[in-house]
């Protein structure tokens, strides 16, 4: 990136400062001459490439962060502010976050690296950020009223550190007000590469941040004040169908970094395939630790990376395995009518309220199918979406799709699995 507002030698000796340039800059940022913001437009996923020692980060439905680099030093600047975040089509929630997203672009950087973070507040109240993770000087935590005072509205702040020995997935998000920051969807990750290429490179490295939110049905805006009744369940900050799919070649070696900033712990299942659990935010997992998986816990506020090889083409699923974690909205405080005999109950119903429709005598189908002709309340999605080549996916919430492929180009949506003859499970005739 082209440096526009680079120090210079003589700058930082005029500034009489005596702890020298660090100072000179944290009073730069607080006066608000932080370098220009870079708004990052959503990054597509990007194909393989080892060059670097490291395959890209893919944050589907999200971005990488861009930096410059001064004088050596790789520098980032975060805006803490109001979003709008789409959480599938139908539905728009405003929410906080970073750089005009929820959660905030990935920030990618390399052990040992210096890095300097400027961070601006446009909130409507003071904020900080937390490095989740990270072995920092205590000044640089993150914490208000512990390690730092707020930094308070149209502030510019600036964080600076070595990178110390540690690679792996981080992240961030505040230590102010985390009731209702986090709540409204601040959170991000912070990923350190390792200075060493690996003997088995990745080929495809996902990060999903898991989150829970309560949004009231007929409202646009999260309620901080829940803290068990959750009904908004995201991967990213969408939910099925508007999660990205993650799209891998057949033999690729996979990496899933997962983060957990919400206030349940998510099992992670995959179809399909088995991973291995090969990192937390605490470090690596030696290879005589790890072991075959189909689904992994991720508890609060922590990280699980994990690795396997795609060698089962098809379309498999890939979600949290709490059944109402797979759901959106309207599945909570419905009745619970299964084996009720309700006949005559919905004309009945429907004299006094026209279109009503008794549900749930026979489970809960019907609210895939009424989905399409019934509308809800205002910005509300129904309690399960998304249609498949053989219907109705009935699922919504944490839920998305890994596609694997012998022929996928440029790491493109291939569309729906073409199954080979006779491999595809049928009506028995008998």
């Amino acid at each position: 990136m082209e440096v526009t507002d680079m120090l210079t030698r003589r700058e930082i000796l005029a500034s009489g400062a005596a702890v020298g340039a660090s100072a000179f800059l944290i009073r730069r940022a607080r006066a608000g001459e932080a370098p220009p913001i870079k708004r990052p437009k959503l990054d597509a996923p990007r194909p393989t490439n080892h060059s670097g020692g490291h395959a890209p980060i893919i944050t589907p439905n999200g971005s990488s962060m861009p930096f410059r680099a001064v004088d050596g030093v790789k520098e980032f600047h975060l805006v803490a502010e109001p979003v709008e975040r789409e959480f599938a089509d139908g539905m728009t929630v405003k929410c906080w976050g970073y750089n005009g997203q929820t959660p905030g672009p990935t920030i990618e950087v390399t052990q040992g690296d210096r890095v300097r973070l400027f961070v601006t507040n446009r909130l409507p109240e003071r904020t900080s950020v937390h490095w989740h993770g990270l072995f920092i000087p205590c000044g640089m935590d993150g914490v208000t009223g512990l390690t730092q005072p707020g930094i308070q509205v149209g502030e510019t702040w600036v964080y600076e550190f070595t990178i110390p020995d540690q690679h792996g997935s981080f992240m961030y998000h505040p230590h102010a007000d985390e009731m209702t920051q986090m709540a409204f969807g601040m959170m991000g990750f912070f990923i350190v590469h390792p200075k060493e290429a690996r003997s088995n490179p990745i080929d495809r490295d996902f990060a999903i941040m898991l989150h829970n939110w309560a949004v009231h049905p007929g409202t646009y805006r999260p309620d901080p004040a829940v803290m068990v009744d959750f009904n908004m369940w995201t991967f990213n900050s969408r939910v099925f169908p508007g999660t990205e799919h993650l799209v891998v070649r057949t033999g690729d070696r996979v990496r899933v970094r997962f983060g957990n900033l919400s206030m349940w712990n998510h099992p992670i299942h995959v179809h399909g395939h088995a991973w291995k659990v090969v990192a937390t935010d605490g470090g690596q997992i030696h290879e005589h630790g790890q072991w075959p998986e189909t689904t992994v816990l991720v508890p609060v506020g922590t990280t699980r990376d994990v690795e396997f090889i795609a060698d089962n083409p098809g379309d498999w699923a890939l979600h949290c395995h709490m059944s109402h974690h797979t759901m959106n909205a309207m599945a909570h405080d419905i009745v619970n009518t299964v084996g009720v005999d309700q006949s005559g109950v919905e004309q009945k119903i429907q004299s006094l309220l026209p279109g009503y429709m008794a549900m749930g005598q026979d489970g809960m189908e019907e609210m895939q199918d009424m989905s399409a002709n019934m509308p809800g309340p205002e910005n509300t999605l129904p309690m399960m979406m998304g249609d498949g080549q053989f219907g109705n996916i009935e699922m919504g919430g944490m839920f998305t799709v890994l596609k694997v492929r012998d022929d996928v180009e440029n790491y493109e949506d291939p569309g729906w699995y073409k199954f080979p003859d006779g491999s595809i499970a049928r009506k028995s005739d008998t």
